[in-house]
């Protein structure tokens, strides 16, 4: 009876880690269309990020509550957890934003991400464990790609530069914001913690778009609406959702799906077109995600 017990219970973690690890892929997916959205819209870059989380936030905080978040509530000992995690990814957002119109799609969803190493680094600290040699197998795949993924477009335009320090800064401060947002994930259900989150974005991003001189009212509501929807609501929804279900190297190794995608849009939208090393990137990519995936089933079949 204990050992059919224990079989209930770890088809149920496998079962779960299913869902949170399509929905983690899924909200990849739908954030790596944001840079496309960022370029077609007739705003400040800043004024864009602002409007990315002023349209979302409402949303976001009316879900909450009619699925029984209780977002004030659930908040309770965590405001300058989630006021924290608001501020960084305000800065994330100008910083990306403005870096997106200063180098190519998937530069800047790669510089962007950057927390790709990061919070796993950051998972294996909070553990006090070194990474095993499989993660490690994973980790070394995983930067080759990248590195692959971005060698190419930068040899070809080094004016790229700037642009790519600016994400790169944005990746960094979306690092901090996933470190914070997993501790309000520990007690707080995923919805009113990305609702409240984004509430304590809206203002510093409005500051900084008047500051630098942003126009911030648009003439197309279109593409800001598109880039609420996708990337805030249901891209960042469904990270988040995952943040609190899947360890830190799953979540840092997906974000790298976001550049393979952001490629592909740049070669369609803007003809930035693919070469060998783009592809044998994606493909590294891939199969550092297939070996995160299927390494704790194996442990775990092994146990049992």
């Amino acid at each position: 009876m204990h050992e059919g017990s224990y079989a209930r219970k770890a088809t149920a973690r496998q079962s779960g880690g299913a869902l949170a690890f399509a929905a983690l892929l899924a909200g990849n997916l739908a954030l790596a269309f944001g840079p496309w959205f960022v370029r077609l819209t007739d705003v400040g870059p800043v004024a864009t990020g602002f409007w990315r989380i002023a349209l979302a936030t409402p949303l976001l905080l009316l879900l909450a509550a009619l699925t029984g978040g209780r977002p004030l509530r659930s908040a309770r000992g965590l405001g300058w957890v989630l006021v924290g995690s608001g501020v960084l990814f305000a800065g994330d957002l100008a910083s990306w934003h403005v870096g997106i119109h200063h180098t190519k799609l998937a530069n800047a969803t790669l510089f962007g991400n950057a927390a790709t190493f990061v919070f796993p680094l950051y998972g294996f600290l909070v553990a006090r464990a070194w990474p095993t040699r499989m993660q490690g197998l994973t980790l070394a795949l995983a930067a080759v790609g990248a590195a692959l993924l971005m060698g190419r477009s930068y040899q070809l335009d080094p004016q790229n530069f700037i642009g790519d320090l600016l994400c790169l800064l944005a990746g960094i401060l979306y690092a901090g914001y996933f470190i914070l947002m997993a501790r309000a994930r520990a007690t707080m259900a995923p919805l009113p913690a990305l609702g409240l989150s984004s509430a304590a974005a809206v203002v510093p991003l409005l500051v900084a778009a008047i500051a630098l001189g942003e126009r911030v009212l648009p003439g197309d509501w279109t593409p800001l609406v598109a880039l609420a929807l996708l990337s805030q609501v249901i891209g960042q929804g469904l990270m988040i959702y995952a943040l609190g279900r899947l360890p830190p190297l799953v979540i840092g190794l997906a974000l790298l799906t976001q550049p393979v995608v952001a490629a592909i849009v740049g070669w369609l939208a803007y003809d930035e077109r693919l070469g060998a090393a783009d592809l044998v990137g994606a493909v590294l990519v891939a199969i550092a995600l297939v070996l995160v995936r299927i390494a704790p089933e194996r442990r775990l079949a092994a146990a049992s």
